[in-house]
């Protein structure tokens, strides 16, 4: 569903339920009567955490420091390297001292760091020459002109000069200041000197500026968009005061923790709204704009604030500050109003909309409109034509002046917009025929719709990385069997100014590790194209009869698959393929990145879960392989993928036989309200008091079950809250069918650190239930201490 992130660390495992010793029916197969010790030990070889690290010099992203400059990790078997590359000269040395900076964070924390292993996710230089350093959990400022200081972010009475509040700030465009959250209100802190000044002072609890609580996510983080001169803000005030709560308790010796959040429901009379207003931070002055409340809800997602680099996607500055453009979003996702205020006074012009008939997106990954008011025009995404296309409007009159993009295939991302040359660059898919249609690739076209003209030319998934000035890009091109090169591109023409890596996998296939193969098969209706892959045994003998597990992730914001580019690992598929499986993913109709109509497939009847395509997928494969056995067919997955498993088990019980479902949204009555309502639509009672939503939800088919159906799910997850699982085991109970549950204390969506765990129980399942062999007793997963 949203965040899928795990927090807490494990206390216990608790197992409850009838536990199911039978072994499934072998027809066609040949006996296996115990896994070994062994079997599993060769098994995570092939982990993420185990095989990523053996793939040498993939440098599948960088990050730019300014318009020439770039840093970027790269691996090998002598550990980690950080390096600044001069777009220049193409050349690229060691971004900091690597060993004095491990002796200054050694002599802060008190713990040896390794300088081959520092683990660095964030690094920036600041004004004064020191650096900012981020870590997967800490973040440090570094001097290291002599022997080398860090102090970590906040201060420490130590250093009485850098010690101030630890909030995550939103930098300023200036670098002088970050805006951060403390008590409901805005906050300003200078980034050198550390001195705190409160920009609001009426904020208070569940109505304060900034915030960001999604229901299923609510972090500390400020959501907010600070104006090109760094004199003014643009954010909200979120009035949550007559949202419902949402209740979860900690499991330990005493009396439980409450935790107790707003999380509206689908349906709910009242939900999170927003009041947009606009902040001077000079004088400290909020100016609310002239127009109701708005939805909390996004044209790219299910939450205000959704894009890969976090802020708040709709809202945009005009490079001279005088004009704010954003866009309201409906409640249902079905109707978008592109407005723009004045920030002097506060004043709101809708310019136009438009109204869809499932839901509109406006685009993959970061929002795609963008915002010209030099020429009052803007460029609109929309899908009206059945794929994601760019348009221009004339913002005086609100009127469409002519469509960008044509033709099959989407505009996934827009990256940059020159104004002067009047030339857009995007990341695109499926326009490249003969090629996978989930492989991105790089473009440039005029605001006319001339002169397209594709700038990453090798058929493959091309990840690309453009300077702040726009003229040059990092590309990291790469497939699901071929390891990524990574170059470096003129944003002209896509000719390579300079090589920056090519990635080494011997040392991961010296493991006996081999590629997944990709492969299509027909969807539902016969004649769609699917694309998937699939996962064998490295030890595979075509000659034996394999039992076959789907993984899936049903959407409808993303699919079973996953990024196209090369990975080492994805999830634990070729893991549990080397107990002796065959492991597929396949991308279902009603997943994105292709045509609206196929993302639309399965709208307003969010129980389908892609499930006509896998069956028809798994069939296809079963005729084309004769060492897959379609008498043995499981299925896993996590979140969504877990509502997908447990409507599998009960609405196709003949043909799925073992299901694992993990922390499953089985009935969206119970879930947080904008995701559902965006795919199933809002909640509409008839005059019976029946809702589209009723027969949507799992627990009413729990007496179909026949096969192995395990259940799992942490009791402190505020994303998917148990009580989603727990309905089904109510319905399991009545209609006095078998089943296991797994419940695992404290723990959020993710289960954190008894994911390992999780993934053990996953194999034993499998290979007692679907196998129909015993698993080695206790096997101790071994994940590295972080």
């Amino acid at each position: 569903m949203g965040s899928m992130m795990g927090k807490s660390c494990l206390l216990g495992a608790l197992v409850v339920g009838a536990l199911s010793t039978g072994v499934a029916a072998q027809t066609k197969a040949e006996s296996i009567k115990a896994l070994s010790t062994d079997d599993y030990a060769r098994a995570e070889r092939f982990v993420g955490y185990n095989a990523s690290p053996l793939v040498d010099h993939a440098v599948q992203s960088a990050t730019w420091l300014d318009d020439g400059h770039f840093w970027y990790r790269d691996h090998d078997v002598n550990g980690d390297r950080y390096l600044r590359m001069d777009a220049a000269t193409g050349k690229a040395e060691p971004a900091f001292d690597h060993v004095k900076l491990a002796a200054a964070l050694s002599k802060l924390t008190g713990k040896t760091v390794d300088a081959k292993k520092l683990a660095i996710v964030d690094y920036s230089i600041a004004a004064d020459g020191r650096y900012n350093i981020g870590t997967r959990s800490k973040h440090y400022v570094c001097d290291l002109k002599s022997a080398g200081v860090c102090v970590a972010k906040g201060g420490s009475d130590k250093d009485p000069a850098m010690k101030h509040g630890d909030e995550p700030g939103v930098l300023s465009p200036d670098k002088h200041s970050e805006a951060f959250i403390r008590h409901w209100n805005l906050w300003l802190r200078d980034v050198t000197s550390g001195k705190e000044t409160q920009l609001t002072t009426d904020g208070v609890e569940n109505y304060g500026y900034a915030t960001d609580n999604a229901g299923w996510k609510h972090t500390d983080e400020a959501i907010l968009v600070w104006s090109p001169d760094s004199s003014k803000i643009a954010t909200f005030q979120q009035d949550q005061r007559k949202t419902s709560d949402m209740y979860l308790v900690s499991t330990n010796v005493g009396r439980p923790k409450l935790e107790q959040w707003k999380y509206p429901l689908v349906g709910d009379e009242n939900i999170t709204m927003i009041e947009r207003v606009i902040i001077d931070v000079a004088d400290k002055h909020v100016l609310r704009l002239q127009m109701p409340p708005d939805q909390h809800r996004s044209s790219l997602c299910d939450d205000v604030s959704c894009g890969r680099n976090g802020g708040w996607d709709d809202v945009k500055w005009a490079p001279d500050n005088k004009s704010l453009a954003f866009v309201s979003t409906s409640r249902d996702h079905k109707q978008e109003w592109f407005r723009i205020a004045d920030p002097a006074t506060g004043a709101v012009r809708t310019v136009f909309d438009e109204k869809v008939a499932t839901y509109f997106e406006s685009g993959n990954g970061e929002v795609n409109w963008q915002y010209l008011p030099a020429t009052d025009e803007a460029i609109w995404f929309s899908e009206r034509d059945g794929w994601g296309q760019l348009y221009l409007y004339d913002l005086r009159s609100g009127k469409l002046k002519q469509q960008i993009t044509q033709g099959e295939g989407n505009v996934s991302e827009v990256l940059r917009v020159d104004a002067a040359s009047r030339t857009i660059w995007f990341r695109g898919v499926g326009k490249e025929p003969g090629r996978d249609p989930y492989y991105q690739h790089f473009y440039k076209i005029g605001m006319d719709g001339q002169g397209l003209t594709l700038l990453t030319p090798e058929d493959a998934d091309h990840t690309v990385s453009l300077s702040p000035d726009g003229r040059h890009f990092v590309d990291a091109y790469s497939t699901p069997t071929t390891a990524p090169v990574t170059v470096l591109r003129s944003a002209d023409d896509g000719r390579v100014v300079a090589p920056i890596a090519k990635a080494d996998i011997s040392r991961l296939t010296a493991t006996g590790w081999v590629p997944p193969q990709p492969f299509t098969v027909k969807g539902r209706d016969g004649k769609t194209d699917l694309y998937g892959m699939m996962f064998k045994p490295t030890h595979f003998d075509p000659n034996k009869k394999y039992p076959i597990v789907d993984y899936v992730y049903p959407g409808p914001q993303t699919g079973s698959v996953g990024s196209r580019s090369f990975s080492a690992a994805r999830v634990d598929h070729q893991a549990l393929a080397e107990l002796g499986f065959i492991v597929v993913a396949i991308d279902g109709m009603g997943t994105p990145w292709r045509s609206k109509a196929f993302h639309d497939a399965y709208f307003g009847n969010i129980i389908d879960n892609t499930m006509p395509d896998q069956v028809a997928g798994l069939k296809e494969l079963g005729k084309r392989y004769p060492w897959i056995d379609l008498d043995r067919v499981g299925m896993w997955g996590h979140s969504g993928g877990g509502n997908a498993t447990v409507s599998a088990l009960f609405l196709y019980p003949d043909f799925f036989k073992v299901g694992i479902a993990e922390s499953g949204n089985h009935d969206n009555r119970n879930y947080e309200d904008d995701w559902a309502e965006k795919w199933q639509g809002l909640l509409v009672k008839d005059k019976d008091g029946k809702s589209n939503y009723d027969k949507q939800a799992n627990q009413l088919f729990a007496g179909n079950l026949k096969g192995h159906l395990l259940l799992a799910h942490g009791t402190m997850d505020d994303n998917v809250p148990p009580y989603q699982t727990l309905l089904v085991v109510d319905a399991l109970i009545k209609a006095n069918k078998d089943f296991d549950l797994l419940l695992i204390p404290n723990v959020h969506h993710g289960y954190g650190e008894a994911s390992a765990y999780m993934m053990r129980k996953r194999w034993d399942y499998f290979v007692r239930n679907l196998m129909g062999a015993e698993p080695p007793q206790g096997y101790a997963m071994k994940p590295p201490k972080i």
